[in-house]
């Protein structure tokens, strides 16, 4: 693993679903198992190319989610690598049967990506935001789940995943990222990047919290706090050798995740805190609620997804140390 921190944390040019088509394309260019399946979302997730290049490897099932899992797992079983995508409850909530048993259980080797997370979704609303898709998925037993934050670490992420074997779940922002990394930055499945050192706190984050999490560390550090930033890219398996070390490091820990608390990054870390190294823990993310409509700069301050809430935490789990 070689991460290399933006100079610039600024918007890519380019956005995530464009970076996740081409990335396929190389790989389809060079393997002929690489399979394409979508649930009409195709135009959604700029998977026209692929289709123009490669029609004989792209379905198209329509508004059949839990068809296109079976379809998928299908292709697996013949040898194929499918990558299957759907907006993120789509491809979680509305079919995790058939990704349980077609795909987890059949022990098959199947790709499925989530896209719009959490607040990303904005104006598609309630019924497209999903909050819960990583919890769901983290009930498959040796499932991976990967949240890339930007698109060097997508591309990264999806090369490494088409060799390996397994069932995989990669949550996936579609329009522009924050770049987090430099090119040629590389990254280790199952381990967390830290991206600053700290010796307060550690804010564990993933997705877009991550940007939120750098800018809050910057701004305590002129409240003369010092808050080490871990990237927790991948929810299953969790880095817990990382976790542990900053535990005992810092003596704080505060998760930041676009997703509910219950059963997603906080969960998880929890979990590794309280049967290995017990330190005082807050939580940054949605407390057990549903979407809404609206624009995205809103949902994150309606549900308290910002560099101050982060701030917020540090300085309370702080204060319990």
């Amino acid at each position: 693993m070689s991460a290399i921190l933006a100079k610039n944390r600024i918007r890519e040019d380019k956005e995530m679903r464009n970076a996740y088509c081409e990335t396929l394309m190389e790989l389809a260019e060079k393997d002929e198992r690489i399979v394409v399946l979508d649930a009409d979302l195709m135009s959604s997730m700029g998977m026209k190319p692929f289709l123009k290049a490669y029609p004989e490897r792209t379905f198209n099932v329509g508004i059949q989610e839990a068809n296109m899992i079976g379809v998928a797992a299908g292709l697996s079983a013949t040898g194929k690598i499918p990558f299957a995508h759907s907006f993120g409850p789509f491809a979680t909530r509305r079919c995790f049967d058939q990704i349980f048993l077609s795909c987890g259980y059949s022990r098959l080797n199947v790709r499925i990506t989530g896209s719009d997370p959490g607040v990303t979704a904005s104006y598609n609303g309630g019924t497209h935001m999903p909050f819960e898709d990583m919890g769901i998925m983290r009930n498959i037993p040796d499932i991976t789940i990967l949240e890339p934050v930007d698109s060097v670490m997508l591309r990264d992420l999806i090369k490494q995943t088409a060799n390996l074997y397994g069932v995989f779940y990669t949550r996936l922002l579609r329009k522009n990222a924050v770049k987090i990394y430099e090119e040629g930055s590389t990254f280790e499945i199952g381990k967390g990047v830290q991206l600053r050192d700290g010796k307060d706190v550690t804010i564990i984050a993933t997705g877009i919290m991550v940007d939120e999490a750098l800018k809050a560390a910057e701004a305590l550090e002129v409240d003369g706090i010092s808050a080490r930033v871990l990237n927790m890219f991948t929810l299953k398996p969790i880095d817990k050798e990382t976790i542990i070390k900053s535990a005992e490091e810092t003596g704080a820990i505060v998760t930041a995740e676009n997703h509910n608390v219950i059963n997603g990054l906080g969960s998880a870390v929890a979990e590794v805190l309280v049967e290995n190294r017990p330190v005082p823990m807050e939580r940054v993310g949605v407390f057990d609620r549903f979407g809404e409509v609206g624009p995205e700069s809103y949902l994150r301050e309606r549900f308290n997804l910002t560099a101050s809430d982060i701030m917020e935490k540090v300085k309370k789990v702080i204060a319990r140390k």
